[in-house]
C-alpha cells in the first residue's frame, strides 16, 4: 500500500487489456494524471518522443469513451416548475463545429484540455458560462455593438434595458438596487471528445513548427441549454420574446466556446421545449414557443 498517489498512478496499467471499464479510465482524475505522469520525467522532463507516445495514448483511448453521467442523478431534463408564474426552457441542439472550453486542471498530458466534470469526468458548459453569454448575446439585441463602435471598444454609458436587468440581475458591483436576475442556468453535458490540432508555420520555412493540441467536443454532438424562469412574487415577465431570439442567435450565429473568433461553438437548433405548471407543456420551434407564452401570460392574466 503506499500513500503517494503519484508513485501509485505510475504503478497502475492503463493498457486495455486487464482494465478496460470507462469507468476506471475516468477523465476525472486517474487515467488523465496516468498520462500526464507517463509524459514527464521526475528530474529532467521527458524528451519530445516519450511525449508524442504519451500524448497518443491518451488521445486513443479517450476518443472511445461515452461520457455519460449516471442516470440515477436524474438530471437529463427539468422538473416541472413549482409555481404559475415560473416557466422551464430547455434548447436541443446539435453543434456544428468543434466545442472548446479551457480546463483549469494543472497537471494533464495536453496543453488545452477541455473543462470537465471532476467528479464524473464529462466534459461540460457551466451554468455561470451560459448565463455570461446569453447576458452579452441579449445585449448584442440592444445595439450593444453600435454602443461600442461610438465608445471605442468600453461599455462606458452603457445601461441595461429593464427587461435585461430582469432576466440577470445587475452587475455585481452594483450598489444600489441590487435585484437577482429571474433566470436560473443550468449546466450542459456532452458526452464526446475528439481532437484539434492547430500548427504555427515559422514564416521563412513555411514548415510547421510545434502543433498545438485542443481537445474538443467535436462537431454532430448533441446538447441542452436548459434554464428556469423563476421570478420573485409581483415581478412581471419582460421581453420573453428578445431573449428567445437572443438563444436562438447565441447558438447559431455567435457561437458559445472559446476560440469563438475561429467559428467553434456554432450549432443547429433542434427543437424547444418550454413547461409550465398549469398548463401542458409545449414543443416545437422558436415561433411555437412565442406562442405558448403568449397563452400562458393570457393564462396568468385571467386568473387575477
Amino acid at each position: 500500500m503506499t500513500f503517494d498517489y503519484f508513485s501509485y498512478i505510475r504503478a497502475t496499467h492503463f493498457d486495455g487489456k486487464e482494465e478496460k471499464d470507462a469507468a476506471i479510465m475516468s477523465l476525472a482524475s486517474g487515467f488523465s494524471d496516468y498520462c500526464a505522469v507517463g509524459g514527464a520525467d521526475e528530474r529532467t522532463g521527458a524528451d519530445e518522443s516519450t511525449r508524442n507516445k504519451a500524448r497518443s495514448f491518451y488521445m486513443d483511448k479517450t476518443r472511445d469513451l461515452k461520457l455519460t453521467l449516471p442516470e440515477e442523478l436524474q438530471i437529463a431534463s427539468l422538473p416541472m416548475p413549482l409555481l404559475p408564474a415560473w416557466f422551464a426552457l430547455e434548447v436541443a441542439f446539435s453543434l456544428q463545429t468543434p466545442w472548446y472550453s479551457k480546463d483549469d486542471r494543472p497537471f494533464h498530458i495536453l496543453e488545452n484540455p477541455v473543462r470537465k466534470d471532476r467528479v464524473f469526468g464529462a466534459p461540460f458548459m457551466s451554468a455561470a458560462s451560459w448565463k455570461g453569454l446569453l447576458r452579452w448575446a441579449c445585449r448584442m439585441e440592444e445595439g450593444l455593438l453600435e454602443h461600442l463602435e461610438t465608445h471605442q471598444g468600453n461599455l462606458d454609458e452603457w445601461c441595461d434595458p429593464d427587461w435585461i436587468t430582469h432576466f440577470f440581475g445587475n452587475e455585481r458591483d452594483e450598489d444600489e438596487d441590487f435585484c437577482r436576475g429571474a433566470l436560473q442556468f443550468f449546466p450542459t453535458w456532452f458526452d464526446k471528445i475528439d481532437f484539434e490540432v492547430i500548427n504555427p508555420h515559422d514564416r521563412s520555412t513555411r514548415a510547421g513548427t510545434h502543433p498545438i493540441y485542443y481537445e474538443v467536443v467535436p462537431a454532430d454532438t448533441r446538447g441542452t441549454l436548459s434554464l428556469l424562469y423563476a421570478p420573485f412574487p409581483g415581478q412581471a415577465d419582460l421581453d420573453s420574446v428578445k431573449l428567445l431570439n437572443a438563444i436562438e442567435k447565441l447558438l447559431t450565429v455567435y457561437g458559445f466556446s472559446a476560440k469563438r473568433t475561429a467559428g467553434w461553438g456554432i450549432a443547429t437548433v433542434d427543437g424547444w421545449t418550454i413547461k409550465f405548471k398549469d398548463l401542458a407543456s409545449v414543443s416545437g420551434d422558436c415561433a411555437v414557443i412565442k406562442t405558448a407564452l403568449d397563452e400562458w401570460r393570457q393564462s396568468l392574466k385571467d386568473k387575477k
